[in-house]
């Protein structure tokens, strides 16, 4: 057969079964470009000369701040906004940015008396866009439209939070009047010309709120501000705050302060509860009067654990927990321990405590609502979740939704299961916030170990477990503990698509899914955590750097062959995140690492109804559907806006409300899944295991790493078999014009024959 040899036709074949199949080796792509830039680096970069780095103040307007402000808010009640601030959210943000906004808002709930609402025709509001960098105004203005810009390389919740802050009144850190009390300015390291932004102003008309100085506030300059060279610009007076201060992850405990006191705020918005049982009262818990045993407020146990969560034995005389002893008593004995009465304005909640096991793996703890309605004065238990699992020496962090609309106590029941016990059960440091809990949890145990062995690199690199969105889409989380090898001594978070059950029902690429990645601050306090976090969208536009596919295509289309521990394989896709995310210095400086432990919390949510978030016609005074209390779409309403000359003029179309209901009236959920309401319906929460998960919209399904195996081989042996029938068909059609160019004497080269292919669509 001449050059058609069998042999040849066996390395073509192989050849198309290589070239069919994606890269070996997973690729990432780093956001950041392996720089932690900070506000002032992207709008240096930018060319922008604002007044210190991110504050925009016109010609009108900058005689009078100098005039009338205190350097840490601006001095005035008419720079004041109200409690309830009108935003729109301009459709030329990035979406990722919308999310990112949003999430910035319910931080400010939580933690604050400051609400946000989309724009309803009020004199004053915060346009949100993406102009060129990340800037505000300080304090309300009283123009209409006041620009807050969130630009390109901006989406970080701390960066957000920054803005928002300068928009609610607030001047940087290191202006005050007794900074140098505090930090050192370094004059010969900074930019010719950007000396002024170092400034600082008489205290005649300042009294900081009677805040000390903040190195961690989320207002600080870092201490390379517009540096000339390589050395700091700002030098701390105490020498442990040189890598403190600049910090975006999350508002400080005097941020804060001062926030809650220049507004008056006496309680947060969406907060309810915390306890650490460190007060005798047991934060106003009370022991249950059907049942027929106590929880203990203990410090320790023989059998586990040895200290509480809160201090971790570090703090004599203190540290306290409740306990269960089920060492004692019959099976089914059960103990219960009910919150103080709680008063939702939402219809949903978070309840998050720390959890420790040293009975049996028939011991339980139940989770339950006990509601209190005019029909029902004395309260109706509702069963919420059951948590049971193999006792382990460690406490382990969990979350339960909760969706009571009327007065409530949370209501915690232990029972005593069939086994042995040596221990009990305990619970510790406990929060509960008007919040969506993360829906899922990465616990990564002995991570001190891992910092001082693990090289940096992808030597070095941890996978998460597999995690299935609410949508279906299965994803994993990439860590580099100790860096990459281009950004060591720092910790380096990737998302990535993986092959899934459900791959074949859902949409490719996939679209607008926002996954968040927080890094926990183990404060047990809820509203003094300064976690750290970065959230990646999904754009189905968006392509490989290195070839024309869709980066966010089906991972079995575009990625690569992975290997869980077990042995099982799946197929990974390409990477997103940053190299950046949290220097180690950081990682030390708060309670990110507790127990030896780390907790990164993950969501991913369906953010299309975020791809149109401003009015049809363009206002002087802008508006947008989104609800304003929650990070969800409104479904119920509709605006009709009229462009005004001198005042706004605005129609509110509402549609008629429809009842939501308070919880689900029959649980439609299969395998021990949990139902929720969110959205007005009912929701199923799935299980899942180390190695298994429950799914479908009744987690009716189970999958397994064992099922991803038998997908991308089933995968790859369909790319096989198409691959052979295209050789087989065109091994024949070629024979047939071998044969017939031989009795025309013509030869038939290799080149010509690729591009035979190439004319006939089979190749590329």
């Amino acid at each position: 057969m001449g050059w058609f040899s069998v042999p040849a036709l066996l390395t073509w074949l192989l050849l198309q079964v290589v070239w069919s199949q994606p890269a070996l080796e997973t690729t990432e792509i780093d956001l950041d470009g392996e720089i932690d830039q900070d506000i002032f680096d992207i709008n240096e970069a930018l060319g922008l000369n604002l007044f210190e780095g991110d504050i925009k103040l016109d010609g009108v307007r900058l005689h009078n701040y100098f005039l009338s402000q205190e350097r840490n808010s601006i001095i005035g009640d008419k720079y004041r906004w109200p409690h309830i601030i009108p935003y729109v959210l301009d459709d030329s943000l990035e979406m990722n940015a919308k999310g990112l906004i949003l999430k910035a808002f319910e931080q400010y709930r939580l933690k604050t008396c400051i609400d946000f609402k989309p724009w309803e025709g009020e004199k004053n509001y915060i346009s949100v866009f993406k102009g060129s960098g990340c800037w505000s105004s300080v304090g309300n203005q009283q123009m209409g439209l006041q620009e807050l810009s969130i630009g390109a390389n901006c989406d970080k919740i701390g960066t957000i939070q920054h803005e928002f802050l300068h928009a609610l009144g607030f001047w940087h850190e290191q202006s005050r009047s007794d900074r140098d009390d505090y930090v050192s300015i370094m004059w010969d390291r900074i930019q010719s010309g950007k000396e002024h932004n170092f400034n600082k102003y008489d205290d005649k008309t300042s009294d900081f709120l009677n805040v000390p100085y903040d190195y961690a506030s989320v207002m600080h300059y870092s201490k390379t501000a517009f540096k000339n060279g390589t050395e700091p610009t700002i030098v701390t007076n105490i020498p442990d705050f040189m890598d403190v201060i600049g910090q975006r992850m999350d508002f400080s405990d005097y941020d804060l302060q001062k926030l809650n006191r220049l507004y008056n705020c006496s309680s947060s918005l969406t907060f309810m509860d915390t306890c650490s049982f460190e007060l005798e009262n047991v934060c106003g818990m009370i022991q249950g009067s059907d049942d027929n045993s106590d929880w203990q407020r203990l410090s320790q146990v023989p059998a586990g654990p040895n200290t509480d969560h809160t201090n971790m034995g570090d703090c004599e005389d203190s540290g306290y927990f409740m306990h269960f002893n089920t060492s004692a008593g019959v099976e089914g004995s059960t103990a219960i321990l009910e919150s103080r009465i709680l008063y939702p304005k939402r219809d949903f909640q978070c309840l998050q405590f720390y959890f420790y096991n040293s009975g049996h793996e028939s011991d339980r703890l139940r989770v339950w609502v006990r509601e209190y309605t005019s029909a029902h004065p004395n309260g109706t238990l509702r069963f919420i979740e059951e948590i049971k699992g193999s006792p382990a020496t460690y406490w382990q962090l969990h979350h339960v939704s909760l969706n009571a609309t009327h007065k409530f106590r949370v209501v915690f029941q232990g029972v005593r299961g069939s086994g042995s016990s040596k221990g009990g059960l305990s619970i510790d440091d406990i929060n509960l916030s008007e919040t969506q809990c993360p829906h899922h949890i990465w616990h990564i145990r002995n991570f001190t170990s891992l910092l001082n062995t693990t090289p940096a690199g992808a030597a070095g690199r941890i996978y998460s477990p597999p995690f299935y969105s609410s949508e279906g889409y299965a994803f994993q989380i990439s860590l580099y503990v100790n860096g990459t090898a281009d950004n060591p001594f720092n910790l380096a978070i990737y998302l990535h698509l993986i092959s899934g059950a459900n791959d074949d029902q859902l949409q490719w690429p996939c679209a607008w899914q926002q996954g968040t990645m927080v890094l926990l601050d183990q404060h047990p306090d809820i509203r003094r955590r300064m976690s750290n976090q970065r959230s990646i969208t999904t754009d189905p536009r968006k392509l490989s750097d290195s070839s024309s596919n869709y980066f966010w295509d089906r991972p079995d289309k575009v990625g690569s062959l992975a290997t869980f521990p077990n042995g099982t394989t799946f197929m990974r896709g390409q990477g997103s995140g940053t190299s950046a995310f949290l220097t180690h210095q950081r990682l030390r400086s708060r309670n990110f690492i507790k127990e030896d432990s780390v907790y990164i919390l993950l969501t991913m949510e369906d953010i299309s109804h975020l791809l149109t978030t401003q009015p049809n016609a363009t206002p002087t005074f802008a508006t947008s559907t989104l609800t304003g209390h929650t990070i969800k779409p409104t479904s119920n309403a509709t605006a009709t806006t009229t462009t005004p000359t001198t005042t706004a003029s605005v129609t509110i179309t509402q549609k008629p409300e429809t009842e939501v209901p308070d919880s689900c009236p029959d649980n439609p959920c299969e395998n021990d899944g949990v139902c929720i309401i969110i959205n007005r319906a009912p929701v199923c929460r799935c299980p899942a295991g180390e190695d298994w998960w429950y799914m479908g919209e009744k987690c009716e399904r189970k999958g397994s790493t064992r099922e991803n195996t038998v997908i991308a081989v089933s995968s790859t042996i369909a790319v096989f078999v198409v691959m052979l029938i295209v050789t087989i068909t065109t091994a024949v059609c070629l024979k047939k014009k071998y044969s017939h160019g031989q009795k025309n004497r013509e030869t038939l080269s290799l080149e010509e024959y690729r591009s035979h292919l190439v004319d006939q669509d089979w190749v590329g």
